[in-house]
């Protein structure tokens, strides 16, 4: 069994002690394996803004660990919600790019964590004519800003 087999059965696993009947869809991506949990119970499993799906992942990811040590990070998603949040972001960041290029003002992403954050910094690191920053501190959630250069 490879590590991402593995990280389907733990998370399965993890759901059916939970009560929950659900199937996986596997997928690539340039961030490595995505376990997409497809089922009826979505809005549960999701949580509030994905807070749920954020600690399945912790969760799968540390099972994973204890048996796989060099293992690949792998993603938890659920319905395609991740998916379409990171779309949207990027969609708001060069949005707000666009009006920094436009007017000059500094412009200040929503507060996001570690992982989305770099998202959007890449998603801008493409487009000439900004550059973004984020604050330093020790809180989870922080919001970039974008500037003109």
């Amino acid at each position: 069994m490879n590590e991402v087999e593995a990280a389907g059965k733990i998370l399965e696993s993890m759901l059916a002690k939970l009560g929950y009947q659900v199937g996986l869809e596997v997928t690539e991506s340039d961030d490595g394996p995505c376990l997409n949990i497809q089922t009826d119970a979505g809005a549960q499993l999701i949580g509030k803004d994905g807070d749920r799906l954020e600690d399945l992942q912790y969760l799968t990811n540390r099972i994973l660990n204890k048996h796989y040590p060099d293992a690949r990070r792998v993603k938890v998603d659920c319905d395609h919600y991740r998916a379409k949040k990171e779309e949207r972001l990027i969609e708001t960041v060069r949005e707000l790019a666009k009006q920094v290029l436009e007017d000059g003002k500094v412009r200040k992403a929503p507060p996001l964590n570690a992982y989305y954050r770099r998202l959007a910094h890449n998603a801008l690191a493409e487009i000439e004519g900004v550059s973004t920053s984020s604050p330093r501190g020790d809180s989870r959630y922080k919001r970039i800003e974008i500037a003109k250069k």
